[in-house]
């Protein structure tokens, strides 16, 4: 009796349910249709177009990019074109001596001017118009009385540190820094010692170590021009 009144109950509510525009059913037939409408208004692969980027000024962009791409290059061109390294490739050519470079140690142009008596010539020459200057003492500028730092050079012969002459020690740092610090060449603070009573005396305290050389003076290169 329990199953017979659940199947007339399930049948009363199955004819109780909406079939009308307000359904379910009617729902799912409305979006059916509008999916259905919508791919349709997709165009189909066949109807796109393509259309080159750049529109009716590609061709005045193109024009001026090549034009800059050739003026680039004539600037970097030396004119002289590259050289493939391929190992089949031929090895260059070579440039001929054009700039008037000496070819004196190429055996093959120099034996194509002259040969070996012509260079033996050529020394005899050079050796006949060789001629050997022998130095010799400056000499002393006239209407002057300057010391010739030369002269002296040659006339002293003790090295450079060897003490020949008594000198304070009293500051003789600072003096010597002060001193020498006012020329701008050692020859020219040798001159001045010299001028006030040096080697004997050094009131300004530039030969701190009495060698009888003023500041870094060296005697040694005008000893050695003279061979002394």
């Amino acid at each position: 009796m329990r199953y017979l009144l659940l199947g007339v109950a399930a049948l009363a509510l199955s004819n109780c349910a909406p079939t009308g525009p307000g359904s379910y059913d009617d729902y799912a037939a409305r979006r059916d249709a509008q999916l259905s409408s919508n791919a349709q208004s997709v165009p189909a692969p066949s109807d796109v177009q393509s259309s080159t980027l750049g529109g009716s000024g590609s061709a005045a962009v193109d024009a001026a990019r090549d034009a800059l791409a050739r003026e680039e290059a004539a600037a970097a061109n030396s004119g002289v074109p590259p050289v493939n390294a391929a190992p089949g490739n031929p090895p260059p050519q070579v440039v001929s001596n054009s700039a008037g470079i000496s070819e004196e140690n190429s055996f093959e142009a120099v034996s194509e001017e002259r040969d070996i008596e012509d260079d033996a010539a050529m020394i005899e020459r050079n050796r006949a118009q060789y001629q050997v200057i022998t130095p010799t003492s400056l000499p002393t500028r006239p209407g002057t009385n300057e010391p010739n730092i030369v002269q002296y050079a040659l006339q002293t012969s003790n090295p450079v540190g060897t003490q020949l002459y008594s000198r304070s020690r009293f500051r003789a740092q600072t003096k010597y820094e002060r001193s020498c610090g006012q020329f701008t060449s050692d020859d020219l603070a040798q001159e001045a010692f010299l001028a006030e009573g040096g080697p004997e005396r050094d009131r300004q305290g530039m030969d701190p170590d009495g060698d009888g050389y003023a500041c870094e003076w060296d005697p040694t290169p005008y000893r050695a021009v003279s061979g002394s």
